[in-house]
């Protein structure tokens, strides 16, 4: 089934990609600064998401991995 249709599953690539958009921008910050805006300025919004918010996203990392382990 399609990470669409799942909304558990749609949640868990949402926050993988944050999370991967957080830590290619805290490696390599060129990459996503100068794509702020267009297809690509959604990575660079994800990247902020994650800096921003980070407690609050790692909270809901680890309730989505606990949900996925236990819960599935």
């Amino acid at each position: 089934m399609s990470a669409l249709f799942n909304f558990q599953s749609l949640l868990t690539v949402v926050l993988l990609m944050i999370c991967t958009c957080a830590y290619i921008r805290s490696i390599v910050p060129s990459i996503l600064d100068r794509n702020k805006s267009g297809f690509l300025g959604t990575f660079w919004k994800c990247a902020r998401i994650g800096e921003r918010k980070s407690p609050y996203i790692a909270f809901f990392c680890l309730f989505m991995a606990f949900s996925i382990l236990f819960c599935t």
